[in-house]
This record gives C-alpha cells, sequence and structure tokens, in this order.
C-alpha cells in the first residue's frame, strides 16, 4: 500500500472534551505512519476526584497534566525533523485554557508562574487542527465512550469548556490552523468523510482556514 504523502511534519489535533481529537489522531496516525503522542488522562491519579469536587483537586489535576505533557512535548522536540511524521493530540496550550477555567487566585498565580517557566521549550507545531462542535453534540459523543470517571461530568462545565475553547482558537496565530466543524461529519464510521478531512489537511498550507463538511 502506497503511503499516504502529508506536507505537515508534526500536527497538533485539538478539541473541547468529546470533539474526537484522540480518534483522529490515531486514523491520521495510520494513514500518515507518523510517531502519535497521546494524552495519558487514565494516569492522572487526580482526574476522578477532580470531577467528583472540582474546587479541592483542581489544582493538583492541572500540574499533573501540565508536567505530563511537558515531558511529552520534549519528547517530540528530539525526534527526527527529516524523517518522521509526528501527530499529537493535543497542543501544549491545552493545559492552559483548563487552568484558567479550573484555578483561581494563588493557585492560579502558581500555575502561570510554573508555565512561564517551561512554555519556551515546547515546540510548535507546524498545523493544528481544531475540531469544533456544539456542546450537545460534546455531550452524545461523552456519554457514547463511556469513560467511567465522565459520568460525573456535567452539562455546564462542558459547555464552559467548549466556549473556553472556541475563544482561544478565535485569537490563535501561532501557526497555521485548520478549523473543522465536527457536527455533521463522522470520520470514525465513514471512510469518506476521513478521506475528505485528509485531503484538506493535506492542501492547507498557511494562515487561517475553516472547513465546514456537510457529512457524506
Amino acid at each position: 500500500m502506497t503511503k499516504k504523502i502529508i506536507e505537515p511534519r508534526f500536527i497538533a489535533v485539538e478539541g473541547a472534551i468529546g470533539a474526537g481529537k484522540t480518534s483522529l489522531a490515531r486514523l491520521l496516525g495510520e494513514k500518515f505512519d507518523a510517531k502519535l503522542v497521546l494524552e495519558k488522562d487514565e494516569e492522572n491519579p487526580f482526574i476522578e476526584k477532580f470531577y467528583q469536587d472540582r474546587g479541592s483537586y483542581a489544582f493538583q489535576t492541572q500540574i499533573f497534566f501540565l508536567l505530563s505533557r511537558y515531558k511529552q512535548y520534549l519528547g517530540l522536540a528530539q525526534r527526527d525533523l527529516f524523517n518522521s511524521v509526528a501527530l499529537v493530540d493535543y497542543l501544549f496550550q491545552r493545559d492552559r485554557i483548563f487552568a484558567h477555567l479550573n484555578l483561581k487566585g494563588h493557585e492560579l498565580a502558581l500555575y502561570e508562574q510554573i508555565y512561564a517557566l517551561i512554555k519556551n521549550k515546547i515546540p510548535k507545531p507546524d498545523l493544528v487542527i481544531f475540531l469544533q462542535a456544539s456542546p450537545r453534540v460534546l455531550e452524545k459523543r461523552v456519554i457514547k465512550r463511556g469513560r467511567e470517571y465522565e459520568k460525573l461530568l456535567d452539562y455546564e462545565y462542558l459547555d464552559e469548556v467548549n466556549n473556553a475553547f472556541n475563544n482561544f482558537f478565535f485569537y490563535y496565530s501561532e501557526t497555521p490552523l485548520l478549523v473543522i466543524n465536527t457536527d455533521e461529519i463522522d470520520f470514525v464510521e465513514k471512510k469518506c468523510d476521513l478521506e475528505e478531512l485528509i485531503n484538506k489537511i493535506n492542501s492547507h498550507k498557511i494562515g487561517r482556514e475553516y472547513y465546514n463538511p456537510l457529512g457524506s
């Protein structure tokens, strides 16, 4: 089978909780024969307690995620830039988006100090893919995937997260950005939806582009 040709060598897939970023990263990783780096949510020992009591466990949860993601991105900085494609299912700034949702006062100030010390060591992707979806679609996808700790996730928080991501990417300009409305497509179950998405990724070169597919 002929390997897919792709121009960006380092791609980050992003989206709010339930957007499908990990599923898309896995599919693209197979298509492009890429080095795949995925978030390790289930390894965070505080995540379940966070969903039970966000106020009490937000700081521990965020610091664990920040250091874990930092370690993963440092590994990406050391990859072979010429002979491999790298795919990651989150942008490093994802952590800071959640920190500003979940932390306040001295905890947020301390988080920002740590973040400022490490952010300049983080490599930038050649392309960021932001998967947009409406809150109700996100809720359906979260329920469908059935993670035990996410059963405590309430709709109001999911809506806050979605708004925070939309706001962040509205102003984002650090790298080329492809914004995809995923409400009407299913790139996991429908091969034609995935192929159209791959064509769009390969054709995107610079700046910001919005892709609003109607689905198959």
